[in-house]
């Protein structure tokens, strides 16, 4: 009974708009107060949350990512793409799935990957013709993979929370994350070979080519730089956001299109998303320590162990809960809930964390392209100026695709666990 009490006053809480940390933090000192524990265990918990040096590199990284984004890197990357691939069949669009890919590498970020991407791409898409949902529904499908391919800012806070490796965790990413990344480019193709609506574009000059490369070459290098320094062990991912983060200011100003104004924006900017997070991140830590005390994890996986216990049935479930979470409740809300309740479950399943965490991501993946919370189609509102109508008639394909990933991932576990734990 206690269960049911808990999770339909959470509800109630979020229904009401209640903001997502004040609800979890809210009913997690109610929580422990009923329980007639003391309430200094709440500061004690707000401060082991934030004294972590493995959290440190989600501000570096949406810093980086905010610098870039003032500096117009988005632009340059996608010059450089769709001149290499803008005469094939769609070719704008694979440019948009190619940027999105390589912005990822650097950001961590799905709003930062669908906002810098998007207002280079969204103009010059509409401007060839393309259909105005498909090319609203490619960006916000295309910044997703901003928390997939690494460096991941889900991923960090999963690793955070169940203390697995991050560095692990970003490898396993990789092949799923490029293997989404093909298939949106496939159906992009697909697209606009037969339903057309784009004007075909005639094959770059090579001098244009190697002049649009040259300028997004820094960019790529960074890239390169802080995904090598992760996996070769020479830098933690801390030190890597902290190292992209001075690289990246060198490179915009070096371009000369860094001002103090623009560096003042990138730093309010990501204060803000930084801080958003972090409160989150903090009441979810005060409504899970609070539900440990009632025992509820554990209750919930007896619960599944006792009734289900085929691994892939309860991958199912886990499957089916979050899509019908995804509704509700944003990527990282959903991450910091669910992840402390349904972790104590992988163990008595066998089910490897690391696989999981790469499956858990995928499906929150499409939590946010689906309505009504679904941030990046409101990210893309934005940049579009487009009507949210016009954004999830574009992005439900996309949806299907990731649900399909999803599926492939279940079946084929190797396809995240070749490449974390070795060819």
């Amino acid at each position: 009974m206690e269960v049911v009490l808990i999770l339909f006053s959470l509800i109630a809480l979020l229904v009401l708009r209640t903001p997502v940390a004040f609800a979890l933090g809210g009913l997690g000192v109610i929580l422990l107060w009923i329980k007639g524990l003391p309430l200094v265990a709440v500061p004690q918990r707000l401060y082991g949350t934030m004294d972590s040096f493995e959290l440190l590199a989600v501000p570096l990284f949406l810093l980086m990512s905010n610098v870039l984004l003032r500096g117009g890197i988005g632009k340059d990357l996608f010059a450089a793409v769709q001149s290499w691939v803008r005469h094939w069949p769609g070719g704008l669009g694979v440019a948009t799935i190619l940027s999105c890919g390589l912005f990822s590498a650097i950001s961590g970020s799905s709003v930062a990957t669908a906002a810098t991407i998007g207002t280079v791409a969204i103009p010059e898409m509409t401007a060839r013709g393309y259909d105005r949902p498909f090319v609203l529904g490619l960006l916000a499908a295309g910044g997703t993979l901003g928390i997939l391919i690494p460096p991941s800012i889900p991923m960090i806070l999963y690793g955070v929370v169940t203390e697995t490796s991050i560095p692990t965790l970003f490898l396993a990413g990789i092949g799923p994350g490029l293997f989404l990344a093909g298939s949106f480019i496939v159906y992009g193709m697909l697209y606009s070979r037969f339903k057309g609506g784009y004007e075909p574009l005639p094959a770059t000059s090579w001098s244009e080519r190697w002049r649009t490369s040259l300028l997004a070459l820094p960019t790529v290098v960074l890239a390169a730089a802080i995904i090598g320094a992760i996996y070769s062990g020479i830098a933690t991912p801390s030190e890597s956001a902290g190292v992209g983060f001075v690289l990246a200011l060198a490179i915009t100003g070096a371009m000369k299109r860094m001002t103090w104004e623009k560096l003042k924006d990138a730093t309010h900017s990501a204060l803000r998303t930084t801080v958003m997070i972090f409160l989150i991140v903090a009441g979810a830590k005060v409504f899970s320590y609070a539900i440990t005390l009632y025992l509820i994890p554990q209750s919930i996986s007896q619960v599944l162990t006792t009734n289900i216990s085929d691994p892939n049935l309860f991958i199912l479930a886990v499957g089916v809960v979050l899509l019908i979470i995804g509704f509700f409740l944003e990527a990282l809300s959903m991450l910091l809930i669910m992840v402390p309740v349904l972790f104590p479950s992988l163990e008595a399943m066998a089910i490897d964390p690391i696989w999981f965490g790469v499956f858990f991501v995928i499906l929150i993946e499409t939590a946010l392209i689906t309505p009504p919370v679904g941030l990046n189609l409101f990210v893309i509102q934005a940049v579009g100026n487009a009507r949210l109508e016009e954004v999830m008639k574009g992005a439900w394909p996309f949806s299907l695709i990731m649900l399909a990933t999803a599926a492939l991932l279940w079946f084929w576990k190797d396809l995240a666990l070749f490449v974390a734990y070795g060819f």
